[in-house]
C-alpha cells in the first residue's frame, strides 16, 4: 500500500476533530493530500534589510530598529495604532487597524523590536501594515532558510491550524513518509530535464534551506503537473481519432457553386488554408473536433459556412449556436443573405421564438427539409431533434457549459456530429495547448484585403472638448459613433462615469444629433429597438455598456470611444474596438482615461496604441492577468493547477508538451516497462478538468 494513501486523522498532531477541519476547510483527506497543500509563498527570515534598502520590489522585509511616537490616532471605526521605527538609515512607520487592544501592550518606546512585514508606499514614506513584531534579544540572528507560508481558514486557526500549525503537520507526515514516496516519471525524463526525485522536490517545496533548492523543486512539480495535463488530453485525443468514427463528406459541388458563383468576396489566404485543413477533417472518416481561432471581423462566419455547404451536399444538417439572442440574430442574417441564394432551408431558434412558428421548425428539421439552424442554447432542449445533424458550429464556446455542449452531440443518435468551436478571444498557442490540448486547432491570422487597421489613440479626461469635437467631424461625415461606459448605475464606490450621466452629458454636448442608449438591464425588446435604430443610421452615436462587446455589425460606425478605459481588461478592450472597422472607412478607437494610472494600466493602454494584433494582445494579457481572468473563468476551475501558472512558465509547458508527444509517438500504449510508473499515476491521480472536452 502506498503510504500517501493513509487517511490524515492517522497523522500524529491530527486525530479525528482535525481531521474534520482539514477534508471539509482544505480538501486535505490523505498524506498525499496534505504534502500537495503546497505553500503559497516562503518568507526570507535569513537576512535583517536596513530601513533605507526597502523598495517598492521587495514583497517582505525583516527589520531591527528601536520604537517611538507611539500613539493612537482616529475615533471609532477609523482609529488606528502608529509607531516609528527607527534604525542608523531612516525611519518607517508601523500601523495596526484591528486588535489594537492586543499589541498595544506589548509595545513601548524606546525599545530595540525584531518587525516583519510587507512595505507599502504612502506619499514618499513606506509604512508596514499588521507587521510581526518581537522585542530583539541580544545575540538573537535572523531565522536561518525560507519559512513556508500556507493557506488556512478562521475555522482552523482556531483549533491551532494556523500556518505554523500546518507547517508542524507537513513536516511529521514527510519525516514519516519520505523513504517510501513513488517516483511518478521514468528515469529518462528525469535525466534528460536534470529534475530532482519527487520525494526531494517535496521536501524542496516545503523546507528549503536556500532558494535554489525551491526553483529546483518547484521547477520539477510544474513539469510534472503540466506533463500529467497534456499527457491525459493526448492520450484522449489519441483515443477519439481511433475509436469516434464521424459521418464521411466527401462531395463539394454545393461549395464550389457558391464558391464561383455567389461568394461576393476574395477569401484571404488563411481562410483558404483553415478551410483545408477542416474538409480533411470532414472527409477523414474520423469525428471532427477543431477550435477555429480568429480575430475580430477576420472572416471566421463565412468559414463556417462554407463547411456547413459541404456538410449538407452530403445529405446532412448543420446548427451553429451562440452564447446570446443578439449575436445569435447577426449569424442568421448574415447567413440568411448566403443560404437564399442556393435555396436552402435556414432558421432562427431562440428562446423567444413564438411557439407556432417554433412548432414549424421543429417539423423542418426533423423531416429535413430545414438544412441550416442558427440559435442560442435553445437548441439543446429535448424536443429539437434533427433527421440527420452533421455539423456543430459553436461560437465562442467558453460560454456554454460541457453539459450544454454535450446535448448537442447526442442530436444524431447513430454518429456523433462533427464540431467546429469557434472564438474571436485571440489565445496564446501556450494556453491553446492547455485549455483546448485535445482539439486540433485553425487559426484565420488574417484580415479581409481592403480593411483599414484601427488607429487607437489615448486621450486624459482633460481632453474631451478635443474629443467631442473629433466625432462631429465624423459624423458629419456620415459616419456613425459607439461611447461605452463601464457601469450602468452609480455606485458609492466607484468614482467611475456612469452611464446615465454619460448619456445625458453626450446629449447636451451634441443637441443636434441623434443618441440612442443601450444596456444590460433593458428589456430584449427595447434594446434591440435601439440597436435597429443605429443600425439603420437613424441615430448618430449609440451610448452603451459592454453589451455591444459581441453584438451587431454596423459598417458605418467608425468611432469607438471607449470612458474610464483603465478598468477595462484588455481581452474586453480589444473585442470593443473590433466593433468598428467593419466598412472600407478608417475607424478610430478613442481610449479615455483619468490621469493618474496604475502600471498595469499604463502596460493596457499602452499596448492597445501600439498593436491591433489580437495575439500580440492575448500575450500581453495573459503575462498581466493570467489565464482564467482571460477568458473570464478563475484559473482553479479551468485546470485546477495548484503550482504552474501557464503565463509564466511557458517553457516547462512547451517542454513538457514535447516530452508527451516524443513518448506517445514511441510508445502510444505506455506498453513499455519504462512507461509503468505512468500507468500507475494515471490510474490513481484525479483527471485535471479542462474546456475542450467535447463529446
Amino acid at each position: 500500500m502506498n503510504i500517501l494513501t493513509t487517511k490524515i486523522e492517522y497523522l500524529k498532531g491530527v486525530g479525528p476533530q482535525r481531521a474534520l477541519l482539514l477534508n471539509t476547510e482544505i480538501q486535505v483527506f490523505t498524506y498525499g493530500d496534505l504534502l500537495e497543500h503546497y505553500p503559497f509563498r516562503h518568507e526570507d527570515r535569513s537576512r535583517f534589510y536596513t530601513i533605507a534598502e526597502i523598495t517598492e520590489d521587495y514583497p517582505y522585509v525583516q527589520l531591527r530598529g528601536r520604537i517611538s511616537q507611539l500613539k493612537l490616532l482616529g475615533e471609532g471605526s477609523k482609529k488606528r495604532l502608529s509607531a516609528e521605527l527607527e534604525d542608523a538609515t531612516g525611519t518607517v512607520e508601523l500601523v495596526w487597524f484591528k486588535g489594537i487592544q492586543w499589541v498595544q501592550p506589548k509595545l513601548k518606546n524606546g525599545q530595540e523590536y525584531v518587525v516583519f512585514g510587507k512595505p507599502q508606499l504612502f506619499g514618499r514614506r513606506f509604512n508596514l501594515a499588521h507587521p510581526e513584531i518581537e522585542p530583539f534579544v541580544a545575540g538573537q540572528t535572523a531565522e536561518t532558510g525560507l519559512m513556508p507560508l500556507y493557506h488556512t481558514t478562521e475555522k482552523m486557526k482556531r483549533r491551532f491550524l494556523d500556518s505554523k500549525g500546518l507547517g508542524v503537520l507537513v513536516k511529521n507526515c514527510l519525516e514519516i513518509s519520505y523513504k517510501q514516496i513513488e517516483e511518478t516519471l521514468p528515469a529518462a525524463i528525469l535525466e534528460k530535464y536534470k529534475l530532482p526525485a519527487r520525494a526531494q522536490a517535496l521536501w524542496g517545496i516545503h523546507f528549503p534551506k536556500e532558494a535554489g533548492q525551491l526553483k529546483r523543486a518547484l521547477g520539477r512539480l510544474k513539469f510534472e503537473e503540466l506533463f500529467f495535463i497534456q499527457l491525459r488530453m493526448l492520450m484522449a485525443k489519441q483515443v477519439r481519432k481511433q475509436n469516434y468514427r464521424g459521418l464521411v463528406f466527401s462531395r463539394v459541388a454545393l461549395l464550389t457553386e457558391f464558391y464561383n458563383r455567389h461568394l461576393p468576396f476574395a477569401l484571404t489566404e488563411a481562410q483558404k488554408r483553415v478551410i483545408k485543413e477542416i474538409y480533411a477533417d470532414l472527409k477523414s472518416g474520423r469525428q471532427m473536433n477543431r477550435l477555429l481561432q480568429g480575430d475580430v471581423g477576420s472572416g471566421k462566419t463565412i468559414v463556417a459556412f462554407i463547411c456547413m455547404l459541404v456538410a449538407l451536399d452530403n445529405q446532412a444538417q448543420a446548427c451553429l449556436m451562440a452564447p446570446t439572442e443578439i449575436l445569435a440574430d447577426q449569424h442568421y442574417h448574415g447567413l440568411r443573405a448566403y443560404a437564399d441564394r442556393l435555396g436552402l432551408g435556414i432558421a432562427r431558434l431562440t428562446g423567444s421564438t413564438k411557439t407556432s412558428e417554433r412548432r414549424v421548425i421543429l417539423e423542418k428539421l426533423s423531416s429535413g427539409e430545414l438544412h441550416i439552424v442558427v440559435g442560442t442554447h435553445a437548441l439543446i432542449e429535448d424536443d429539437v431533434q434533427f433527421q440527420n445533424l452533421g455539423l456543430c458550429v459553436i461560437d465562442e464556446q467558453h460560454r456554454f457549459g460541457v453539459e450544454q455542449r454535450a446535448k448537442l452531440w447526442k442530436k444524431n443518435p447513430n454518429v456523433y456530429p462533427h464540431v467546429l468551436v469557434m472564438t474571436a478571444t485571440p489565445i496564446p498557442r501556450t494556453l491553446a495547448m492547455t485549455l483546448y490540448g485535445d482539439l486540433d486547432v485553425s487559426v484565420i491570422d488574417q484580415l479581409p484585403a481592403g480593411r483599414k487597421p484601427i488607429k487607437t489613440l489615448h486621450y486624459y479626461d482633460s481632453h474631451r472638448l478635443k474629443v467631442f469635437g473629433f466625432m462631429r467631424q465624423q459624423i458629419d461625415l456620415g459616419r456613425q459613433v459607439y461611447v461605452v461606459y463601464p457601469l450602468i448605475e452609480e455606485s458609492e464606490k466607484s468614482d467611475l462615469k456612469n452611464l446615465e450621466d454619460g448619456y445625458e452629458s453626450v446629449c447636451r454636448a451634441f443637441p443636434n444629433y441623434r443618441v440612442s442608449i443601450v444596456h444590460g438591464k433593458m428589456r430584449s425588446v427595447d434594446k434591440d429597438f435601439e440597436m435597429q435604430r443605429f443600425v439603420k443610421g437613424e441615430t448618430h452615436i449609440m451610448v452603451a455598456t459592454t453589451v455591444i462587446e459581441v453584438g451587431v455589425n454596423v459598417p458605418n460606425a467608425s468611432v469607438m470611444v471607449i470612458e474610464n478605459a483603465e478598468r477595462f481588461g484588455l481581452a474586453q478592450l480589444h473585442q470593443l474596438r473590433g466593433r468598428v472597422g467593419r466598412g472600407a472607412e478608417q475607424s478610430y478607437c478613442l481610449l479615455m482615461s483619468k490621469p493618474q494610472l496604475s502600471k498595469e494600466g499604463k502596460v493596457r493602454l499602452e499596448t492597445m496604441v501600439r498593436t491591433t494584433n489580437g495575439f500580440e494582445i492575448a500575450d500581453v494579457d495573459l503575462k498581466l492577468r493570467g489565464p482564467g481572468d482571460l477568458q473570464g473563468t478563475q484559473q482553479s476551475g479551468v485546470l485546477d493547477l495548484r503550482l504552474a501558472d501557464i503565463s509564466q512558465d511557458q517553457k516547462i509547458l512547451q517542454a513538457a508538451r514535447q516530452t508527451v508527444e516524443e513518448l506517445l509517438a514511441q510508445d502510444p500504449d505506455l506498453a513499455d516497462p519504462a512507461h509503468a510508473v505512468l500507468k500507475k499515476q494515471l490510474a490513481t491521480s484525479r483527471p485535471v478538468r479542462g474546456w475542450s472536452r467535447i463529446s
